[in-house]
């Protein structure tokens, strides 16, 4: 099982702050400067990620943005697949990262705070990446991050989304904290329709329940 007590310590610190995103900068620098792992951090594509956008030719130069990129790797994969990307994170030294790993990247990395994101952004995204960005980030600014993703998909646009999940009833343990339904669903407030939603366990020991939830937004007009 993957250590998470020094994120969990960072988050913790940042919350009482009342700066529920200030703990991914220190927690990437420490990476950067100690060798500490990002304990996230695969280093390799999100397979439910792989699974879902399968290279086509009609996704050749179609519009992709990745949430809270981190080191990189599903940036890479979409890039791969013929998008031209987008990937940002709030925190500079994890985009320093992706641009020292991958340095003939195609992708375009920002440094960018979801809740600041340039206005330029708005409606752009034919595909819109969200991976376990919203459940490191406690109930108010969750439910503000799901309005701010919403705004990245153009007009026919899509967003997937990937998290940890639980029944409404269950503890939300501790960060990340999983997902219930319900939140994901909060999409559909900001003018999404819900196109596939899957439930399952991965293969983790013990095994982790996760979400993946495909959003639409219609066709202007």
């Amino acid at each position: 099982m993957t250590d998470r007590t020094r994120a969990r310590e960072l988050a913790a610190e940042a919350l009482a702050r009342h700066d529920p995103t200030g703990w991914f900068e220190t927690l990437y620098r420490e990476a950067e400067e100690l060798g500490t792992p990002i304990p996230w951090a695969e280093l390799a594509p999100n397979p439910y990620l792989r699974a879902h956008v399968r290279p086509r030719s009609r996704d050749r130069g179609r519009a992709a943005i990745v949430v809270g990129c981190g080191l990189g790797d599903d940036a890479e994969w979409l890039a791969g697949a013929g998008f031209a990307t987008t990937a940002f994170d709030i925190s500079a030294s994890a985009i320093r990262a992706c641009r020292r790993r991958f340095p003939r990247s195609a992708v375009t990395y920002r440094v960018a705070d979801l809740f600041r994101a340039p206005a330029e952004w708005r409606g752009r995204f034919d595909l819109v990446y969200e991976s376990y960005t919203l459940q490191v980030l406690p109930v108010g600014p969750r439910s503000r991050a799901v309005g701010r993703i919403a705004r990245l998909v153009a007009p026919s646009g899509e967003l997937f989304v990937v998290a940890r999940g639980r029944e409404e009833k269950e503890p939300p343990g501790a960060m990340p904290w999983p997902l219930t339904r319900a939140e994901l669903l909060g999409f559909r407030d900001h003018g999404l329709g819900l196109t596939r939603f899957e439930d399952s366990l991965d293969h983790e020991r013990p095994p982790v329940r996760r979400f993946r939830a495909t959003f639409r937004r219609p066709t202007a007009g």
